[in-house]
């Protein structure tokens, strides 16, 4: 028996898991240049809505749907990567395992890194969220899917009951907590100290439901039935968004001194870790634009497709070209904004104008990368 081959259209469906990985990674560059532009005008988790500037709001929002949009489809594509369109299936948990560790082992040290320029202190970010997701994946991935499923639903949809239980920091409990479930110091003295601002637990479950929703990308789904479940899905999810503010996230949304604030307001998700409304507003809105991303392929696409294709070259390069441009024009220009350099706060649009100055800048060398990829044999190349 021969194996089935995919279809055109399936290759151009997989190529819109690229794209919208592309776009919330086009996405974040915008969050990563506030942070290094205007890191002076910091935001709080969840935003303070009166005294935060529209602009600078919805600019953040933009960049909360870049992590949870990536942690699902890094269980879709793993499912994908087991269950391929054809051929026979394939083993998952090295696949998962040595990716998982790598991102970890990049966090603790190229990325750290690109941030400040020192090791002072050794952040635990979205790379370390990710790689413990895919590690905790590559351990329950031989389990039954419904038994996955249901998993995956208790973690995203119960974490905020656990959201009020604060451990003390003497605890022995303090620290995996603080690791699973809370933002804080894993290791607050020494000569390296260790912070911890991505809770991995909810991730965990983002990557699970990832992985049991998959099936649907099989060739057995025909097009137009998977994009009813895509659409049908993600507006199942906005619906659910903050109902009578009785659950889903921690900080009710109130009315405003203008139309504008109360909007801000209803939109206004916590983050670390993420709550279940944040996780509604950005995976449902995922699903819709990926189903809208299965009936087209197009210039503008394919730009976003070539980004999503060597994700983890482009987020190295994209690191590494802020703190180098900060460094330049810390020097040029001094410590405008008490000890760092930065752009004031009525001239937001610099952070806008950068942004879309860097997209082209980064395409080329990700476009060349993506085609070495495509074509190497080296086993190293698979892994950005």
């Amino acid at each position: 028996m021969t194996s089935p081959v995919p279809s055109d259209h399936h290759r151009r469906r997989i190529t819109s898991i690229d794209t919208l990985r592309g776009l919330v990674m086009v996405i974040m560059l915008l969050d990563h240049v506030r942070e290094t532009l205007y890191l002076h005008l910091q935001v709080t988790d969840p935003m303070t809505v009166p005294g935060t500037p529209p602009e600078v709001f919805f600019s953040r929002l933009a960049a909360h749907f870049c992590a949870p949009v990536f942690v699902f489809l890094t269980g879709l594509s793993a499912w994908l990567h087991r269950n391929p369109p054809a051929g026979t299936p394939r083993p998952v948990r090295g696949f998962l395992l040595k990716r998982g560790l790598l991102l970890i082992a990049l966090e603790l040290t190229l990325v750290n890194f690109s941030w400040s320029g020192t090791y002072q202190v050794v952040y635990l970010q979205v790379m370390w969220a990710i790689g413990l997701s895919m590690v905790a994946l590559a351990l329950l991935a031989d389990l039954p899917r419904a038994l996955l499923a249901v998993v995956g639903l208790v973690i995203v949809c119960g974490h905020n009951m656990l959201a009020g239980i604060t451990v003390a920091p003497e605890s022995a409990w303090y620290l995996p907590w603080t690791l699973m479930l809370h933002r804080g110091w894993a290791l607050a003295e020494g000569a390296v100290r260790v912070r911890l601002t991505y809770p991995a637990l909810p991730w965990v479950g983002v990557i699970l439901l990832g992985y049991v929703f998959a099936p649907v990308f099989s060739p057995r789904f025909e097009p137009q039935a998977r994009c009813r479940v895509l659409a049908a899905t993600g507006l199942a999810a906005l619906l659910l968004l903050r109902g009578f503010n009785l659950y889903g996230e921690n900080k009710p949304w109130a009315y405003g001194e203008a139309p504008i604030h109360t909007v801000m307001s209803w939109l206004n998700f916590t983050k670390y870790p993420p709550s279940l409304d944040f996780l509604l507003l950005t995976l449902g809105t995922g699903l819709l634009v990926l189903a809208a991303l299965d009936r087209h392929d197009n210039r503008l696409t394919r730009v976003f497709s070539t980004f999503g294709s060597a994700p983890m070259f482009y987020y190295l390069l994209h690191l590494y070209m802020l703190l180098v441009g900060y460094k330049i024009l810390h020097a040029l220009f001094g410590p405008n904004q008490g000890t760092r350099f930065g752009v004031d706060a009525d001239s937001f649009w610099i952070v806008w104008a950068v942004w879309l100055c860097m997209v082209p800048v980064l395409y080329v060398p990700v476009r060349a990368f993506a085609r070495y990829k495509r074509q190497s044999t080296q086993a190293w190349v698979r892994y950005f």
